[in-house]
């Protein structure tokens, strides 16, 4: 299963990126997290449904020092196969 998410909010300079990496990779989940021009951030993340569904409830919460208001959700169920999850800058 592949899910694109759009954060938004305080999500930027406060260590949301590393957060993202570090629940991906506690799910065993591959893809990437990268800041956005006007502020939020995008994910992408593959695997397991139920493992996608807990990634994203965590990423609503996010590091003590985000404030998120608003996230976005597009599942598909078409993979790119990514190796890993990383910061694509």
């Amino acid at each position: 299963m592949h899910v694109e998410i759009i954060v938004q909010g305080v999500v930027q300079g406060v260590g949301y990126r590393f957060f993202a990496i570090q629940k991906a990779r506690d799910y065993g989940l591959t893809g990437y997290v990268q800041n956005l021009p006007d502020g939020s951030v995008f994910v992408v993340a593959e695997g397991e449904k139920g493992l996608l569904d807990d990634f994203i409830n965590e990423l609503k919460i996010g590091p003590r020092a985000s404030k998120v208001t608003k996230i976005d959700v597009k599942f598909s169920e078409k993979e790119k196969g990514y190796k890993n999850f990383s910061v694509k800058f």
